[in-house]
């Protein structure tokens, strides 16, 4: 231990502390833009420089070691002029959003603006190089993440995030220098047209509104209070924990009732559990565990319910496909389940006919959850996803109460009963472990074995392993980065028979959607939290779910059936594929959307439609048949959906109609310019009945 002082208060840290964690120590607050725990401290911003006895110049306190005998003051006026100086040059290159802005109340620049009172100085100048017009100030291509670079102070925390610090995707990087300096995507191109698998650790490190989650919360709140759709809403179980800490909670508050009653006062007419179809999705998962390695194919199983991990492996990695799980994910299952099953047939006579369907929306700590929601094949079954940070904004722009609300709010049946194994699916391990309960169940050895898996759980970044007696070895990948570390080698598939990956580091509870929190210990906080409802639940297996064995009962038949197949399971391509481009075509057929339908052909693409249509000559000719010529889909349970014949082999283009006729598709791709950009598009596309 050593000794100094700060502010002439003596405070004792352990040696290689920083001075800005020995301050905090001491109570004394040094304000920051370029800091977060967890990230190297590089001291870009330089509001935190503090001045110490015998050095001549003053310090960054984020990466000055604690000395012992140091002697340093954070408040002289010295300081307080730079700090003003500083702000100003960077007010100035800001824009005066701040009414519009998603961050708005939430920003670190606004917030050390307001309390010093700092006026502007000089008059605005452009940020970033004037000769690099060709990057993008303004990016909305990505389903899940958007930027504006006219309101990035440089801090560089995105770049640390994105890179080898944590995530180790490098999407994001800086180009330039000095005035110049800006965080730009490899080759300036726009977000969608990178490898980024849409986690939103950048949009959780960001200071201010350069990095958002794309908002989704003001169509949310427009289609509630028309009140013209039945609404229905699903909450995550790491929303549950982590919302509490928007509204000043103790982190690691469980706030489930709360919550429930917030939906409600929103104008939510039904408010169900993302964990009803967590459990299903073990059964789901579970059983699809047990025939593989009955059959000894296709293992290890990767757990396909984190879209940035999916997305990585159709990006990076799509000879993993085949070891994907072809169950869908939780959110999606759900939506499923409420728009295509027996609720949504229940809420009256137009929905039982396909004239209606409800309108769905998620609760999700994640932004990747976005992207997932407008895949091909589950596109439409969730209408918009609203992370943990955007509901916040919700209650409190209608200045709901949040925190003096009652705890006994109760979610709706039948969508809404849950067991402590799907809460656990919050948590990196959560998703193994709950497997293991019910695979064990399955195999007949759950007496025989531990409830709880500590070797499983944990948020340190790296594999954990388990021995499961009578199934195998299975691991977990805490972090995108831990699973690309795992896979450089083969060892994997000899090692384990069921592989869990989630993208973000913590799982769920440190995905990109939730609370932005400077406390080093909040995922350990928050995981406590999610484990301590999962000890208190009165049923911890998934297959104890009795609604879950209703819905087996009364409309599935049994997990992995051909019901349970059509409705929860999903299929997989190849990035910019021949398959992957046949699964979008369908998917714009399946939702009349002709425009988005052309968008993939080139201008004089052909499409030979094997049917009365015949050959059709162009993109508008194409979109034309589509908008109005093919009758119109009905909704809900009656929605009709093309399918790839097999979930995860790139090279099929083997299609499944929705009367149950097969046909083969083959493709000729080309190549076009669209908004200055390159990219494939179908040339010919010939379908052969079969």
């Amino acid at each position: 231990m050593i000794t100094l002082t700060i502010n002439g208060r003596h405070v004792e840290v352990d040696e290689g502390t920083s001075l800005l964690e020995a301050a905090k120590l001491a109570g004394i607050h040094i304000p920051t833009l370029c800091y977060y725990p967890g990230l190297p401290a590089h001291a870009v911003c330089r509001m935190c420089l503090v001045e110490i006895d015998g050095t001549p110049n003053p310090q960054p306190a984020c990466r000055t070691l604690a000395k012992d005998g140091d002697v340093v003051a954070t408040d002289t006026e010295a300081l307080a002029a730079f700090r003003k100086a500083d702000a100003q040059w960077l007010l100035a290159r800001h824009p005066n959003d701040c009414m519009r802005c998603e961050v708005n109340g939430a920003c670190q620049l606004q917030r050390l603006v307001h309390e010093n009172q700092w006026e502007e100085r000089w008059p605005k100048m452009p940020a970033g190089a004037p000769a690099a017009s060709e990057e993008l100030a303004t990016d909305h291509t990505s389903p899940s993440i958007w930027r504006d670079l006219s309101k990035c102070i440089e801090c560089g925390l995105c770049a640390e995030v994105c890179g080898d610090s944590v995530q180790n995707q490098n999407v994001i990087g800086f180009a330039n220098r000095g005035f110049d300096r800006r965080p730009v995507t490899v080759f300036d191109v726009p977000l969608s047209q990178t490898n980024c698998i849409s986690c939103g650790q950048c949009t959780l490190v960001c200071p201010v509104g350069a990095l958002i989650e794309a908002p989704h919360w003001h169509a949310v709140l427009q289609t509630l209070d028309a009140h013209r759709r039945v609404s229905v809403v699903q909450v995550a179980p790491a929303t549950r924990i982590a919302i509490s800490e928007e509204f000043g909670l103790e982190p690691g508050t469980v706030s489930t009732g709360r919550l429930i009653n917030a939906l409600r006062l929103l104008g939510f007419d039904y408010v169900f559990d993302t964990n009803f179809a967590a459990d299903l999705t073990i059964m789901e998962e579970g059983t699809e565990l047990l025939s593989r390695l009955e059959a000894g194919t296709e293992l290890p199983l990767f757990t396909s319910c984190c879209p940035g991990w999916v997305n990585w492996v159709e990006l990076n990695r799509p000879d993993l496909l085949p070891h994907l799980s072809t169950t869908k994910s939780p959110q999606q299952m759900h939506g499923a389940i409420a728009k295509r099953g027996r609720f949504s047939r229940s809420l009256g006579p137009d929905f039982a006919d396909g004239k209606a369907e409800p309108y769905v929306v998620s609760v999700m700590p994640c932004t990747a959850k976005k992207d997932e929601a407008q895949r091909p094949g589950v596109s439409g079954d969730v209408d918009h996803v609203l992370t943990t940070r955007e509901l916040a904004r919700m209650i409190r722009s209608r200045g709901i109460p949040f925190g003096a609300l009652s705890e006994d709010g109760q979610f709706d049946s039948p969508l809404g009963e849950s067991t402590g194994a799907a809460q656990i699916f919050g948590a990196s391990g959560g998703v193994m472990e709950a497997m293991v309960r019910t695979a064990a169940h399955f195999k007949g050895v759950e007496h025989d074995l531990p409830l709880e898996w500590e070797a499983l759980r944990g948020v340190r970044e790296g594999v954990k392993t388990a021995t499961i007696p009578g199934v195998g070895t299975v691991a977990v990948c805490n972090g995108i980065a831990s699973a690309q570390r795992m896979l450089e080698d083969e060892a994997w598939r000899d090692d384990y028979v069921a592989i869990e990956v989630m993208a973000c580091v913590g799982g769920c509870l440190g995905g990109g959607g939730e609370p932005k929190s400077m406390d080093p210990h909040i995922l350990q906080k928050r995981a406590k939290a999610i484990y301590s409802v999962d000890a208190k639940a009165p049923r911890r297996r998934s297959y104890e779910n009795a609604d879950v064995q209703a819905l087996y009962a009364s409309e599935l038949g049994a997990p992995n059936s051909p019901t349970a197949h059509r409705l929860l399971h999903t299929h997989y391509a190849a990035r910019h594929s021949e398959r992957s481009l046949l699964m979008r075509f369908l998917d714009c057929v399946d939702r009349r959307d002709g425009a988005a339908a052309a968008k993939l052909f080139h201008p004089d693409g052909v499409w030979s439609t094997a049917s009365p249509f015949g050959v059709l000559t162009g993109a508008d000719e194409i979109a034309g048949l589509i908008n109005a010529k093919l009758p119109p889909n009905l909704r809900g349970a009656k929605y009709a959906r093309h399918q790839m014949e097999r979930a995860s082999d790139i090279d099929d283009l083997t299609v499944l109609a929705p009367d149950g006729s097969r046909s083969r598709f083959d493709l000729e791709l080309s190549t076009v310019e669209a908004d200055g950009y390159s990219q494939a598009v179908i040339q010919t596309l010939t379908r052969t009945v079969l």
